[in-house]
């Protein structure tokens, strides 16, 4: 493969408004010779309506949370992209080899990095030669407030509660939990769970307000993403009516358990399957692979739920073995602890 040259394209260094000591990088600061000389510049970006930025999973570049992407780079990719008129589309590589080969062919547009993020020889964004357009609007566009703004930005979304709810009581008398107890009874009957179970994960969701939203975009008594409403057939206008909410998770939930068919026991499948609606199935596949390679038992909770929690280390989310990369999972080990704590609760109170 030709060999790759780096370059300079500018290192401009400014000093935070805020009180940080380290400075700020601006985001481009190296450009990548690649194979095309002619490079895919600024208007073929724009007529094709979309930016390719390629960059690895993290906190600071870009992840998946609750079906949101989010992450410092991927913010900040995301306001460049609407200055500019289109839309970006984030691909996720494995390690800095494949970034700047994926780069190098033509496969991306720029390279979304935080600074230090690969090794010490290179920070900020990096564009291929040739796509001096691109470069230029980049340098036009950036001001040093804008990567503090984004930190703000991400910093008020997980400050604020990650859903709007008014707090019902988690039963109304003994022996009824809730003014939806018949729909759970009808529709756990549908994935063969424990009325109470379901109940108790809806509590967990949105405390049984049906018109409870997350800044993240779910909505409703289950708190469905829009997109998955859509997979599972729920008009977006009904998502706050509580029977097609608690009809359309048990579908996922449904669906979530033939995922994990091959955990023979009822009981761990059933945690699985929670994670997996809280945190993503990929996440927690990532989890088991994690687990059985280290000598667990991938189909235990127990020991399932350690890496999930360490999917947060860059020592596990950048494993060779995990696909969907970096994860909040604390957030998900809790979700789940919790379900099964109030489940228990509601299994001596109701019948």
């Amino acid at each position: 493969m030709k060999r790759l040259s780096i370059f300079m394209l500018n290192i401009l260094l400014f000093a935070s408004c805020s009180q940080r000591q380290d400075p700020i990088t601006p985001p481009w600061a190296n450009q990548l010779e690649t194979a095309d000389s002619t490079g895919f510049d600024l208007v073929d970006i724009q007529q094709a309506g979309e930016l390719i930025g390629l960059t690895l999973s993290g906190p600071d570049t870009y992840y998946s949370y609750h079906g949101r992407h989010l992450g410092t780079q991927y913010l900040l990719g995301e306001r460049f992209a609407n200055e500019i008129g289109v839309r970006l589309r984030v691909e996720v590589c494995r390690d800095s080899a494949e970034l700047f080969s994926r780069l190098s062919s033509g496969d991306g547009d720029v390279i979304l990095l935080s600074a230090d993020t690969i090794d010490h020889s290179t920070t900020g964004w990096i564009v291929g030669q040739g796509k001096t357009l691109l470069s230029e609007a980049i340098q036009s566009w950036y001001s040093p407030k804008m990567l503090e703004e984004v930190r703000l930005e991400e910093k008020q979304m997980f400050s604020q509660p990650l859903v709007r709810r008014r707090v019902y009581a988690p039963m109304l008398s003994r022996g009824v939990i809730s003014y939806y107890d018949s729909f759970f009874r009808n529709y756990a009957k549908h994935i063969g769970w424990d009325w109470r179970l379901l109940a108790a994960q809806c509590y967990q969701e949105s405390t049984f307000d049906p018109r409870a939203q997350s800044w993240a975009g779910a909505q409703g008594l289950m708190q469905i993403m829009p997109g998955t409403a859509d997979h599972l057939g729920l008009s977006r206008d009904d998502m706050h009516d509580p029977e097609k909410s608690i009809a359309a998770a048990t579908r996922y939930l449904r669906e979530l358990d033939e995922d994990l068919v091959d955990v023979h026991d009822h009981y761990e499948r059933q945690n699985l399957v929670l994670a997996s609606y809280n945190g993503g199935l990929q996440h927690v596949r990532d989890a088991m692979r994690l687990a059985k390679r280290d000598g667990k038992n991938p189909h235990v909770w127990e020991q399932v739920k350690s890496y999930i929690l360490r999917l947060s280390q860059p020592k596990y989310y950048r494993d060779s073995l995990v696909q969907a990369g970096y994860m909040r999972g604390q957030e998900t080990v809790e979700y789940v602890d919790h379900i099964r704590e109030r489940y228990m609760k509601y299994r001596k109170s109701a019948r």
